[in-house]
């Protein structure tokens, strides 16, 4: 049988980053192919190329076993191939069936003026063949988010898509949406269309997936048959055998005095009943897989999202915190995994940026900025933190990654926080920063700084953290010791949906 897309020796960069080699990966009739990898495996990259988000630098891809170039998202869809994002890509303001016809709306007979009737109409034929039972005229953003997936299906359907590519479609659902949305890609599969299914979720291969496609650090691993694999070997092929499965020899868990704890936690859907404690002069790691709730925790602790319910105890004391300032207040600090949208005003100079935080402390009468305290405090972290910027006055924007990062560590060392969420703090820099960035933080935990670090990377996790802590869908699975912590140990519990004693 001809595939219906295939890909072979497909290679992309980005500068500094090597994100495919040499990939190959094929799709045939009636099938879901699950595409599995940690994060930064090249899953997401790969499936841009096919949907004609990105360009590839070389290699080949057929449809139909004819060669096919896909140079934009509307080349990909004239081939009949439709992604649906994580995120969601609609319109809440929007009826259902304007967002599944957006930008290809049926007009009157003089072109000016929509035809509702026929808009609706079309839709409805649509999701009636999905067996659906969603209004057309309904507003997006009033449906829930298991209905807006079933929208965002029938929208690549609405281009008469034989590839649907689905990237962790499942992340926000339930059990019984997750079930409703199974039941739609099974009748998918019985019209022929073909499925690339991205997922993390290990329990869900054997319900849905036919082979399985494992790629690692932009390479291809192997493609197997689902039923004939166990989940083991799968998570094997994703994490492979290398050095960093093994935890160095590091540091006993601190036996500081408790800087946080938390209690019962509920804030959203990726927040449910969490409890963990931190000491001072530890670094304890979170991971987890996407959508797994980490960073969730995070903001939920300095109170930038809502918490439904919940203690939070800083040095033995019960906080309430609502906002961030009330958790700076307390003490902590979050690095976030987007400086330049929330850690950093990328239009103004390191000097500002390093003491925004503490700004009360560098004010005369409450309404002059004392300048020549601000030099001074700014030149003191610039020289403690090693930034290579040309002065204090240099844009933030001018700066790399990694001294960006350091600038916004900068910022909470100099509001003298006792707790600190680094979450992600070396995505996007380079090898140098990064090591740079490891010492920093260990040596902040040697004076007695409680951390908790978020990290997608595996290795980063077990080569920084006195204890891992693992979730998965909201819920904390299990927690490790740095001598017990090992890849493989992780990913299960990253994957597993009961929650699980501490190891």
């Amino acid at each position: 049988m001809t595939p219906l897309i295939s890909v072979k020796k497909l290679s992309k960069s980005f500068p500094g980053v090597r994100a495919l080699h040499d990939v190959q990966f094929d799709l045939v009739e009636g099938e879901v192919h699950a595409l599995m990898g940690e994060n930064g495996a090249g899953k997401s990259t790969l499936m841009k190329i096919l949907a004609g988000v990105y360009t590839r630098d070389s290699g080949e891809i057929l449809l139909g076993g004819q060669p096919v170039e896909l140079q934009s998202p509307r080349d990909a869809q004239a081939a009949g191939i439709g992604i649906i994002h994580q995120e969601l890509q609609l319109m809440n303001h929007l009826t259902v069936a304007q967002n599944i016809f957006i930008g290809r709306e049926p007009r009157g007979r003089l072109g000016l003026f929509l035809d509702e009737d026929k808009l609706n109409a079309k839709a409805r034929e649509i999701l009636s063949r999905m067996h659906v039972n969603i209004d057309p005229r309904a507003m997006v953003g009033n449906l829930t988010v298991a209905s807006q997936q079933m929208v965002e299906i029938a929208k690549a359907l609405s281009f008469d898509s034989r590839v649907l590519i689905m990237d962790e479609p499942t992340s926000a659902l339930n059990d019984a949406e997750i079930a409703e949305l199974f039941r739609i890609i099974r009748e998918l599969k019985q019209r022929g269309v073909g499925v690339v299914y991205i997922s993390h979720k290990m329990d869900e291969l054997k319900q849905i997936a036919d082979r399985v496609t494992v790629l690692r650090d932009g390479e291809y691993v192997a493609t197997v048959a689902a039923a004939d694999t166990s989940v083991e070997a799968i998570i094997g092929m994703m994490v492979g055998r290398t050095l960093s499965d093994v935890a160095p020899a590091g540091r006993a868990a601190s036996q500081g005095e408790i800087a946080l704890e938390v209690r019962n936690l509920h804030a959203g859907p990726l927040v449910r009943d969490v409890s963990f404690t931190l000491r001072k002069g530890e670094i304890l790691g979170f991971a987890g897989l996407m959508g797994a709730g980490r960073t969730e925790v995070a903001r939920a602790v300095f109170g930038a999202d809502p918490v439904e319910s919940g203690q939070i105890f800083v040095k033995g004391a019960k906080a309430s915190i609502r906002t961030p300032s009330d958790a700076v207040a307390h003490g902590i600090g979050y690095l976030s995994e987007d400086r330049k949208r929330f850690g950093l005003a990328t239009g103004m100079d390191v000097e500002s940026n390093i003491v925004m935080s503490n700004l009360r402390n560098f004010l005369s009468l409450n309404f002059f900025l004392r300048r020549a305290r601000m030099r001074r405090r700014a030149s003191h972290f610039i020289n403690l933190l090693a930034i290579r910027t040309p002065s204090a006055a240099q844009q933030v924007r001018l700066l790399s990654g990694g001294n960006q990062q350091k600038i916004v560590i900068a910022k909470w060392l100099e509001r003298d926080c006792d707790v600190l969420f680094f979450d992600e703090p070396t995505r996007g820099i380079d090898v140098g920063a990064k090591s740079e960035i490891y010492k920093l933080l260990r040596s902040l935990a040697d004076e007695g700084k409680a951390i908790v670090m978020i990290s997608s990377e595996l290795p980063e996790i077990l080569r920084m953290s006195d204890r891992v802590v693992v979730m998965c869908e909201g819920r904390i699975t299990g927690e490790l010791p740095a001598e017990q912590a090992t890849q493989e140990r992780i990913m299960h519990l990253a994957t597993q949906r009961q929650t699980l004693k501490a190891a």
